[in-house]
């Protein structure tokens, strides 16, 4: 599942920081990360539960809605 920027009502958004790292659990509605819009700073949920499997945002990078930043794998994983 990916984890995309969702319309944040701002043509100015910019990735601040990652909750999680690659190879974290996470829950469904678990902050993952930061991003910043002109006056808030907006906590994004992960999307689905799983994995982190990857991490594509980094500090102070311009986002756009529906851009991939993340990814989380839902499939089972040996513990």
């Amino acid at each position: 599942m990916n984890i995309a920027v969702p319309d944040l009502g701002s043509d100015r958004a910019t990735f601040s920081l990652w909750h999680v790292r690659v190879g974290d659990r996470v829950t469904e509605g678990d902050r993952v990360c930061e991003v910043l819009i002109p006056g808030a700073v907006i906590d994004l949920p992960a999307p689905a539960t799983g994995v982190v499997a990857a991490r594509t945002a980094h500090p102070t990078d311009p986002l756009t809605p529906g851009q991939v930043i993340g990814v989380i794998d839902e499939g089972e994983r040996p513990v």
